[in-house]
């Protein structure tokens, strides 16, 4: 197995998260290839593991914790590493060591750009994206927020703990008279960027009844004014959950609900 540098030739691929094969995960791609386009200037960097079949296998993606969604100083962040575990495309290449090689091969480039750690994220729960992974790999709870575990490894005795944002988010004042959709997007997440995408055309179904607000929280201004770190979704003032995605006819049905009831209160 080669770990190899994110090149031209495997952007598409990259951008889909390996799912090249899921009309599902395309729905999130554009916005990922922007956030990958964007950030290429920022820090951004990534490698894939490509399996002794030449079949690209796995990926990971880090960066400076300053240009992320996580507080810290002098350390680079992994928001994912990821080993395609599907039956389908290109099959379970999990078990093989990839993810392994794929987090060493980043800290080592990472140590080479002078990063004092290395931090990431993942689930306390054994499901998805399992902080536990990490901790095999020598990395130590740094903060806890909800299910989400941050996690980091420090490099040199000067490195400093990341932390969480707890910054009180604010909402822009709803237009009266209609259903308020507000969208804090950064765009590195697939399946993050499905929920939003799904949000987005439901609500341009819906028509003028609905005022939508997208806010990129990749751009600093946006955080300070908003106080919004990350990706979120929120619907009238609350938070509809992206992780699994919701389905389109799940945002929808949320949406149209809210809509006949503006509708009847305005009889």
């Amino acid at each position: 197995m080669d770990v190899i540098d994110l090149a031209p030739e495997h952007y598409d691929v990259f951008a889909c998260c390996l799912e090249d094969w899921s009309d599902e995960a395309k729905e999130g791609a554009p916005r990922r290839a922007a956030w990958v386009a964007r950030m290429a200037d920022q820090g951004l960097r990534a490698k894939l593991a490509v399996d002794d079949d030449g079949v690209v296998g796995g990926m990971i993606q880090y960066l400076p914790i300053e240009r992320t969604w996580v507080e810290g100083e002098g350390l680079y962040f992994v928001p994912c590493t990821w080993v395609h575990g599907y039956r389908k495309g290109r099959g379970d290449r999990r078990k093989r060591g990839l993810g392994r090689a794929l987090l060493e091969a980043a800290e080592a480039d990472a140590r080479s750009l002078g990063a004092t750690g290395m931090a990431a994220w993942g689930l306390w729960l054994p499901i998805w994206m399992r902080a536990s992974w990490y901790r095999k790999h020598g990395y130590r709870r740094a903060d806890r927020q909800g299910m989400a575990v941050l996690v980091w490894k420090p490099f040199t005795p000067e490195a400093l703990p990341p932390r969480w944002s707890r910054a009180p988010l604010r909402l822009p004042e709803p237009v009266p008279g209609t259903v308020q959709v507000v969208a804090f997007a950064t765009g590195w997440c697939m399946a993050l960027n499905m929920g939003i995408e799904r949000a987005l055309a439901a609500a341009a179904e819906l028509g003028d009844a609905v005022d939508v607000r997208v806010m990129d929280t990749t751009d600093p201004a946006v955080v300070a004014a908003w106080g919004r770190r990350g990706d979120a979704l929120y619907v009238d003032g609350r938070e509809v959950t992206l992780g699994p995605p919701p389905s389109y006819e799940k945002i929808h049905g949320i949406l149209a609900k809210r809509v006949k009831r503006l509708a009847r209160a305005g009889r």
